[in-house]
């Protein structure tokens, strides 16, 4: 049975806003689905709902094999939204251990003090703390009471790099236990190292769902490198063997779609040192997550 489940749901905000327009998406039990898509997208609608914190306006909605929001799917699911609500004037492992109580299970506080750093906080209040403590301090309580599903909306905003290899180590823990979890972000390379399933969304809509591999468009080569903004490309493309296409795929970075040969990245980097450009990670192979992600959300009016 799958943990958590979307079908064709629609939600709709005063004023005509669609936030979701008949979205489709699957958490499967014991793995890690990764939610991405721009600001906008519908992620923390899609959130809400799963959560029962808000109701479709259409479309099917389920957790744990019933209704979102009834009791039983509240005692085995944990959510970290954004805005954490945390009371500023609690101490962080204070309010760890409050959460782990009123989840009746005091005993799986002090581990998740110890391994996201916050017994190291000290007395410090929460009003006090950086963004990135705070997210500690928030992931932990989404932790307590070992949950069945676990919803994670960008646990790792404002994290260093050990504070998000923590995090990584805490959420593949959960998947080697069995758990569920949702996992809403923007970083890709977080999505690439946790994934089982990534799944895009842009508009209130799934553009593709899958493993990473299937995500990638073809599988064919093709040369890309990193540079300056919107690079005047026409001599470029005259350069290259007929049926070469040059396309800036996101801001600053280029794809050459065509034979993906030694030929052609020598042709690029002559081309880059005839006109002043200093050609960033230029190589030849498979479409990235990047370039994918940039494919499927593309589309007037979605912004990254």
């Amino acid at each position: 049975m799958d943990a958590a489940r979307l079908e064709g749901v629609v939600v709709a905000y005063p004023g005509g806003r669609t936030a979701l327009a008949g979205l489709d998406l699957t958490v499967a039990s014991g793995k890690v689905a990764v939610l991405l898509g721009p600001n906008g997208a519908g992620k923390s609608t899609a959130v809400g709902v799963l959560a029962g914190l808000i109701r479709p306006d259409s479309g099917h909605a389920e957790m744990l094999g019933g209704t979102p929001g009834r009791l039983d799917a509240r005692r085995r699911l944990n959510v970290m939204v954004q805005d954490d609500g945390l009371p500023t004037g609690a101490q962080p492992a204070e309010i760890v251990r409050h959460v782990a109580r009123l989840r009746g299970a005091s005993s799986t506080a002090q581990p998740l003090i110890e391994m996201l750093g916050i017994d190291q906080l000290g007395r410090t209040t929460i009003r006090r703390l950086s963004g990135g403590e705070r997210r500690r301090v928030s992931l932990a309580c989404a932790l307590v009471g070992d949950p069945d599903v676990v919803i994670l909306d960008e646990p790792t905003a404002g994290l260093d790099p050990r504070g998000r290899s923590i995090v990584w180590e805490a959420i593949a823990g959960l998947r080697d236990r069995g758990r569920s979890v949702l996992l809403c972000t923007h970083l890709l390379d977080e999505a690439e190292a946790l994934a089982d399933v990534i799944s895009v969304i842009a508009g209130g809509r799934m553009r593709a769902s899958g493993s990473l591999a299937s995500l990638l468009s073809d599988g064919a080569e093709r040369v890309t490198f990193d540079g300056p903004l919107h690079l005047e490309v026409a001599s470029l493309v005259q350069a290259l063997p007929e049926g070469s296409r040059v396309e800036e795929v996101s801001p600053g970075r280029y794809r050459i779609d065509g034979d993906a040969s030694p030929q052609i990245l020598a042709t690029v980097a002559s081309w880059c040192a005839q006109h002043g450009v200093q050609p960033r990670n230029l190589s030849a192979g498979a479409e990235s997550l990047s370039d994918a992600y940039w494919r499927l959300t593309e589309e007037p009016g979605v912004q990254p």
